[in-house]
């Protein structure tokens, strides 16, 4: 795939064996073998992150309405959003790699100023979006501790908001990055309910090529939600982020992360492909919850189609796997995710903003070299704390969050497209045929969503 159409390349140089079996990419690092399951470990990161952030419980929230109302009529989602998220989110990453820029940084390269004040009020709307979901999250890592029965939703709401806060300011970069990988794994217990479950596989069949689909306005609503938190802008601007702090973390000398054309030929090649294999990877994860959670919802809640309207309620979906602990399983997952999402969400605008306007920004660097990003960071969770505590109806915010993803994502596709064709940023990397067809299609796809979702929102939907 290294030189297929994902991008347009030139033939690059062999690898001899012995040397693409190493384990770092960094140089003066002398390489050892390891087993196949080590390697594949060994590369993920941000893409495997940033699809478990995407099932946040926003996320969660969406895809237990969509089964809980509409059954399995909602599963073609999963078969059309796994190679838009893969096709975009690789976009991303090779932007990064191969500029060792951030996507906020790039906006500022390829755009002339008045295109980057339009883009600059785009990025404003997105840190909105992101406060909204972070309040949402928040509300739902609450509605996790009361269900264990630790106390008011309310207060635990605005004790993780501090918490998360202080953390993120406050702890190093490598920290986190390996909490948030740990974190990804209270996912699974989403994909343990299809195997104890009644599911009609027969009818899940049938929703996943679309048999079922309701044209009613508040389905397709629905789908714009589950579109927005399936490809969400927010998405774009961390996987670029964390790529490049990834970048920055190797002792290559100075302060800049290394582009591909700093690197050997045989060195950006391995790059560009463990890359992919970490961004399709976590795509896949991302879309597999997503799976998991509509189908089980449509097999236990579904009987009915009756909405969600409290974590309680979409805790039922695990009572057949976990009977009497469905509660205390579903708010783990709450829990869990949320706090996985909060500073992604937080992290990804403040780097986009700062970006643009040639600030210095990462959670690798300390709140005294970038002031900006960290007051943005902690604007939007004290903001969303805020927020999560004055809400007072969880699972409609966590839904409408969704939503205001979806009419974001479109405008955002536009710009990442524009630039991941310029050959003065991405040099030889940039899009070849496929990603190009499958970034405008996705483009499209959002746009269209996007358009519906704001008449749908305005009308009162």
């Amino acid at each position: 795939m290294g030189n297929g159409p994902f991008m347009q390349e030139q033939p690059p140089q062999e690898v001899p064996p012995e040397l693409d079996a190493g384990t770092s990419d960094q140089p003066g690092q002398e390489r050892t073998r390891r087993g196949p399951l080590a390697r594949f470990f060994g590369v993920l990161g941000p893409g495997l992150v940033t699809g478990a952030a995407d099932d946040d419980p926003s996320g969660i929230a969406t895809y237990s309405q969509a089964g809980a109302m509409y059954g399995n009529s909602m599963l073609w989602t999963v078969p059309l959003t796994l190679p838009l998220m893969m096709a975009v989110q690789e976009i991303c990453d090779r932007m990064a790699l191969a500029s060792g820029d951030s996507l906020g940084r790039l906006i500022r390269r390829h755009f002339s100023r008045g295109f980057r004040v339009a883009i600059g009020v785009l990025l404003v709307f997105l840190i909105v979006a992101n406060v909204l979901n972070i309040a949402a999250d928040l509300n739902a890592i609450g509605e996790g501790m009361y269900l264990l029965h630790l106390g008011p939703a309310v207060m635990w709401s605005a004790i993780a908001g501090i918490v998360i806060a202080v953390a993120i300011t406050g702890g190093s970069f490598a920290m986190i990055g390996r909490v948030f990988k740990w974190l990804c794994l209270v996912l699974l217990v989403y994909i343990a309910v299809l195997f104890v479950s009644h599911v009609n596989w027969a009818d899940v069949g049938r929703g996943l090529v679309g048999v079922g689909m309701k044209p009613t306005p508040a389905f397709l609503g629905l789908v714009v939600g589950v579109l927005g938190t399936t490809i969400s802008p927010y998405m774009f601007f961390w996987q670029s982020a964390q790529r490049v702090e990834e970048l920055r973390a190797e002792e290559r000398g100075g302060d800049r992360a290394p582009a591909l054309e700093d690197r050997p030929r045989s060195e950006a090649r391995r790059r560009l492909r463990n890359g992919r294999l970490d961004v399709f990877t976590g795509m896949a994860f991302s879309v597999l919850i997503m799976f998991a959670i509509i189908a089980s919802s449509a097999a236990t809640l579904g009987a009915h189609h009756t909405a969600i309207t409290s974590a309680a309620d979409a805790a039922k979906a695990l009572q057949p796997i976990a009977g009497s602990y469905a509660g205390m399983l579903f708010a783990l997952g709450f829990i869990g995710s949320g706090v996985l999402a909060v500073p992604v969400l937080a992290a990804s605008g403040a780097a986009g903003m700062a970006g643009l306007l040639n600030k210095d920004w990462g959670l690798d660097r300390g709140a005294r070299r970038a002031p900006l990003f960290y007051i943005l960071l902690a604007l939007g969770i004290i903001v969303g704390t805020i927020l999560a505590v004055a809400d007072k109806n969880p699972i409609d915010l966590l839904v409408f969050s969704a939503i205001v993803n979806g009419i974001a994502a479109g405008p955002f596709l536009i710009v990442l497209m524009l630039i991941a064709r310029s050959r003065t940023i991405m040099g030889e990397h940039v899009n070849g045929r496929l990603a190009n067809a499958m970034g405008w299609i996705a483009t499209a796809v959002m746009c269209v969503a996007g358009a519906y979702g704001t008449w749908f929102t305005l009308a009162g939907g």
